[in-house]
């Protein structure tokens, strides 16, 4: 029998040869120096070898301990090196269909779709809060519960809408999976009430047509530097994310077309904002100080970065507007509400104009030009309706902070 005493001291020679432990356990020594470990059996009436490491990476314990192991399956009438193949051949096929593997797969298919913020936003919380339990599981043994216990963990320290987020995109994986042929079913389905629910968030907004008047007063008496105070007055008028208002650029803009062309935040579809006369007034007044820049809206501390996100609240606050009437992000609902109930305009032409996801009757989606005549009208009726309820003369809003 070997030791290691001995397998140290073994030499190469010009041909390989074998040196026996014994049970079939042999070192075959290389003439450049390696040291094999093989099993030699017969099955079948054949002799047949099996690779058990290198040494000293496998030593001798090692090596010996994957010996008997090796022949406990061929007394049993199993040929050790099919069945090992086959093992590895199912630890590769799990590995391939791991929760982690088909994800990023699904990732890579969907994010060229999303805007880079939302697509950044998912794959953290894939990492931070999934992959660490779920990654290496294949998606095929993956219960129910084990997904629940991921979101319970979300919801314990408090990130409820995260739980609910990551459920939807943990879902997504496996109907994915379930598209490729790689699983039949989705856990997630059975879980459908078995998270806390979502706190409603209310954002602010001022939504009675006789509060709008002094809102808007209050807005053109704004004092501050031009570039906050354009992107205070068209707000209103434009109704957009606070995002995509704060990140403008001016090559999205044509103001000879009266028109705004970007892709939509939350979609990442294209989206066009017909803009009324009043909005480009706005941004010609604009267009000297910042029109050579890349930003609409640059920030104070770098034109090269986008104003800060809080600016047009922090701008409302200035004004006395408390944010429990009114937000940057409150103008969309009230165009919203506005638009419909007292203008009257259809549901589905407000909705387009919200960069909503609206379908026909055939369940189409629609596309960034469909109504956009009649949206342009709609935008320059909405302008003037504004213009005719702001008081010609500035006057404080009423509201204390």
């Amino acid at each position: 029998m070997l030791t290691d005493k001995a397998i140290k001291a073994l030499k190469p020679k010009q041909k390989p040869y074998k040196v026996s432990d014994g049970l079939g356990l042999y070192l075959l020594v290389q003439p450049n120096g390696s040291r094999l470990w093989r099993l030699k059996y017969r099955y079948a009436g054949k002799e047949k070898l099996a690779a058990l490491g290198v040494y000293p990476e496998t030593g001798l314990a090692e090596a010996r301990a994957r010996r008997d192991e090796l022949r406990r399956l061929h007394a049993g009438g199993v040929d050790p090196v099919a069945y090992r193949r086959a093992a590895g051949q199912a630890r590769l096929a799990a590995a391939e269909n791991s929760f982690k593997v088909v994800a990023d797969e699904w990732f890579g298919k969907k994010s060229p779709g999303w805007v880079p913020k939302h697509a950044t936003k998912i794959i953290e919380r894939m990492r931070r809060d999934v992959y660490p339990w779920l990654g290496s599981r294949p998606v095929t043994e993956i219960t129910a519960s084990e997904v629940l216990a991921v979101l319970r963990r979300i919801e314990e320290r408090g990130a409820i809408e995260t739980a609910h987020r990551a459920h939807g995109d943990i879902s997504a994986v496996f109907r994915y999976s379930i598209a490729t042929q790689r699983a039949t079913s989705d856990p997630c389905r059975d879980l459908r009430g078995a998270l806390s629910p979502r706190k409603e968030r209310h954002l602010a907004a001022i939504t009675d047509p006789k509060k709008i008047p002094e809102l808007l007063n209050a807005i053109h008496g704004y004092e501050g530097g031009l570039v906050v105070r354009c992107a205070l007055r068209l707000a209103p008028l434009v109704f957009v994310r606070p995002g995509e208002l704060r990140s403008a650029r001016w090559s999205d803009i044509d103001l000879e077309a009266a028109e705004w062309r970007f892709s939509a935040s939350k979609t990442g579809q294209p989206h066009i904002v017909p803009l009324a006369s009043q909005a480009v007034a706005i941004l010609r007044e604009l267009h000297p100080l910042t029109g050579h820049r890349e930003l609409v809206f640059p920030g104070e501390r770098s034109p090269l970065r986008p104003m800060s996100e809080n600016t047009v609240n922090a701008a409302l606050r200035s004004l006395g507007v408390p944010k429990e009437q009114m937000t940057g992000h409150g103008f969309r609902a009230m165009a919203r509400t506005i638009l419909e109930e007292n203008l009257k305009f259809p549901a589905y032409l407000i909705e387009a104009q919200l960069a909503h996801a609206v379908r026909d009757s055939n369940g189409r989606a629609y596309n960034r030009t469909t109504h956009l005549e009649e949206r342009r009208a709609m935008m320059q009726r909405w302008a003037d309706y504004l213009d005719a309820l702001r008081s010609p003369k500035v006057i404080a809003f009423p509201y204390v902070v």
